[in-house]
């Protein structure tokens, strides 16, 4: 089966990837994984409170990931898998990739400010020779309807 990577970030175009990872899969028949990476610059302050900081980020990302499941579930019944790593997004992405053969897209938002697309998918797209997948990339200000009529 082929599954479709979407990364769970704090950023608006996280939404409109998702949405459009899970419409995808629902008409291929496959599946979605929601990857979350927690940077490793959060658990620098303190060492002794660097577990704590570990657990709240983790919980903070549960409670995420199970706003778009029901979603997902629910509006186009699939059934994702979370994964979460620890590290620098970019590499953890990569070899996140490298460890699951049956992801076959990696897809990500872009972000709509004048800043550009966002740094994971700058970064992305300049290593996107060393991944073995195709990267698909989300217009942020996408709409819904729109995003339901080219998937």
């Amino acid at each position: 089966m082929r599954k479709f990577l979407v990364i769970l970030d704090d950023s608006r175009e996280c939404l409109n990837a998702m949405r459009f990872a899970a419409m995808r899969a629902a008409h291929t028949g496959g599946g979605v994984t929601i990857l979350s990476v927690i940077p490793p610059d959060e658990f620098n302050h303190w060492i002794g409170v660097a577990e704590t900081m570990r657990e709240e980020a983790r919980e903070r990302i549960h409670a995420h990931f199970e706003v778009f499941a029901k979603w997902m579930r629910d509006k186009q019944n699939i059934e994702p898998e979370l994964a979460i790593r620890e590290g620098d997004p970019v590499s953890q992405i990569i070899e996140h990739v490298q460890s699951d053969p049956e992801i076959g897209v990696l897809v990500l938002g872009a972000g709509t400010d004048k800043k550009g697309p966002g740094p994971l998918v700058t970064q992305l797209t300049k290593n996107s020779g060393s991944l073995p997948i195709p990267i698909t990339i989300v217009p942020g200000d996408l709409s819904k309807e729109k995003l339901e009529e080219i998937t």
